[in-house]
This record gives C-alpha cells, sequence and structure tokens, in this order.
C-alpha cells in the first residue's frame, strides 16, 4: 500500500499546452463555437461554388454541410437575443449618444436573433415552411439594422480612443499607469476595428437577403464575408 502510495505520488500529470488550453476555452463559449462552425459554413459554400460545374458528386456534399453548418448554428443561438436586453439592462452607455445607439444597435440585433429562431424551426419542418422567407427578411432587416448602429457607435470609441492617446503621449514623461493605459487604448482600437471588420461583412450578407443584388448575392461575396466576419469573431473571442 505505501509502495503504491509513493508511486503514486511521483507520477507527475503533464500540463497542458497554452494553446490547448485556449483552443478550449474558446469552444466552451458559445461565441466561439458558432465562429468555428461559420467557418465550416462558408469554407464549404466556396468549395461547392469552386467544384459545382467540375464534380457534382463533391459539390452536393458540400452543400449539405453548408446547410448543416448554418442550421447547427442557428440551434447555438437559442435565447440569444437575450443578451442584447442583457446590455442594455446593465451597461448601455455612457453618454446620451453612446445610449440611444446601444438602443437602436441592441434593439435590431434582437429582433435578428428572435426571429432566427421562427427561421430556424421553419428551415427544419417544425413549423410551416412557408414562413421562412417572411422570418428571413424580419430578421435580416433586424440584423442590418443592428450593424449599422454598432459601426457607428464603434467609430465613435475609436475616434475617442485616438484623441484619448494622443493626449497621454503628448506628455514628455509618462507613468507607468499612462503606460498602461495608452496599452489598454491600443488593444481595444484592436478590437474594435475587428468588430467593425465582422459587422460590415455581416451587413453584406443581409443585404443580400433584403435587397438581392449580383454584388452582395455572388457566392463570392458571402463567401469572403462569411469568411471575415468569422476570423474577426476568433480573434475577439480567443483567451488572452
Amino acid at each position: 500500500m505505501n509502495g503504491g502510495t509513493k508511486l503514486h505520488e511521483h507520477n507527475h500529470i503533464p500540463t497542458m499546452n497554452d494553446s490547448v488550453d485556449k483552443l478550449v476555452i474558446f469552444l466552451a463559449k458559445r461565441d466561439g463555437i458558432d465562429k468555428l462552425v461559420k467557418t465550416f459554413q462558408y469554407v464549404s459554400k466556396l468549395v461547392n461554388w469552386h467544384v459545382e460545374a467540375t464534380n457534382p458528386d463533391i459539390s452536393k456534399r458540400f452543400k449539405q454541410w453548408e446547410v448543416a453548418s448554418g442550421l447547427s448554428r442557428k440551434a447555438f443561438r437559442t435565447g440569444r437575443f437575450l443578451t442584447g436586453f442583457n446590455v442594455l439592462r446593465r451597461n448601455p452607455g455612457s453618454t446620451h449618444s453612446l445610449r440611444l445607439l446601444a438602443v437602436l444597435a441592441n434593439a435590431g440585433e434582437m429582433v435578428y436573433f428572435f426571429f432566427d429562431h421562427f427561421l430556424w424551426l421553419a428551415r427544419i419542418g417544425t413549423i410551416d415552411a412557408n414562413l421562412a422567407k417572411r422570418m428571413s427578411f424580419i430578421s435580416a432587416f433586424g440584423e442590418s439594422v443592428g450593424y449599422v448602429f454598432f459601426i457607428i457607435a464603434d467609430f465613435i470609441m475609436l475616434k475617442k480612443g485616438v484623441k484619448e492617446e494622443r493626449k497621454l503621449r503628448s506628455c514628455k514623461q509618462k507613468s507607468a499607469e499612462e503606460e498602461k493605459k495608452i496599452e489598454e487604448i491600443r488593444i481595444d482600437r484592436v478590437m474594435r476595428l475587428m468588430a467593425v471588420a465582422a459587422n460590415v461583412a455581416d451587413l453584406f450578407i443581409a443585404v443580400a437577403e433584403i435587397e438581392p443584388n449580383p454584388f452582395c448575392n455572388h457566392t463570392v461575396t458571402l463567401g469572403i464575408s462569411g469568411l471575415v466576419s468569422a476570423w474577426a469573431g476568433w480573434y475577439r473571442n480567443w483567451p488572452s
């Protein structure tokens, strides 16, 4: 028994690599798994488009993967509309203009996620499939409204950050606290630029649903927009 105990004490379990730790944390988040499956969805869309004429069988398989990924993402987003409501309830913004933008942006996003539930149910056949087109339009309209106001709010905060950083850098001798503040502003700027990139990309996808046109509805436009959004979201949600 004693020998067994000593042996157990000397068995060291190797620590997990930091990258693996971060990946596990990332995939444990709803946004994390959503960005991964979104990558699957839009890579498969582009592959389907690329091989459609030359290899119909492979094209069909990737089309099925695209559809399955899109439906899976809708399932993951169940109840997501409550996030916007909670943001407005807890911390809508520091100024009147930012609070107004937050209300408009989150209201649009709440409409998007709420009606996306019915779109999902229509597409899987739980409710009347004829409702899918109407639910898709309402959801995409709310989505696009939300993106526009999120983008405006981010640009306001980016401008504010630039002014604050210039003010801090104008001091000849900076304290450790000021250096830390400058670094925080730079990190916030990168995150906001990623958010803008994701929102602009997703806006193209939403416009393709609301007002179909040759540019927005082209498979390459949709595919690249989806991947830009997914990878910007991946960057923003990756543990630091």
